[in-house]
């Protein structure tokens, strides 16, 4: 069994910066696709970044494009999210996710099979 646990939110004033992390334990990084999610208050989870299992492609959701970066450390069993220019809009509990079969990074909440409990971040104007 894979468990993750999130770490780094907070509350930093919009412009500001954040870096995430995800330490996994159980089985090997490595095996997983992952991803970072986010939910907002009220709102439905949303696909935020992926990165595939040898961390040679990432993917962003339109709204972080050029303001977060997602990467990885399969020797420390760690994934990142190195979050720049933090927005108002940003303001959610954040989540990663591993992602064992089938294609490589899907933005499909439903398709991850283990989640962290999450971590808040709070953007203030």
């Amino acid at each position: 069994q894979l468990q993750l646990v999130e770490s780094g939110g907070g509350m930093v004033q919009a412009g500001g910066s954040l870096r995430l992390s995800c330490a996994a334990s159980g089985r090997p990084l490595s095996r997983y696709n992952m991803g970072w999610f986010r939910q907002a208050l009220g709102k439905e989870r949303e696909f935020v970044a992926g990165i595939t299992w040898s961390g040679s492609s990432t993917y962003y959701a339109d709204s972080v494009k050029g303001r977060f970066t997602m990467s990885r450390d399969n020797a420390k069993n760690n994934v990142y999210l190195q979050m720049n220019s933090l927005k108002p809009e940003d303001t959610a509990v954040y989540y990663c996710a591993a992602r064992s079969r089938g294609p490589a990074v899907t933005t499909t909440a439903g398709t991850y099979d283990y989640w962290g409990q999450g971590t808040q971040v709070t953007v203030s104007s």
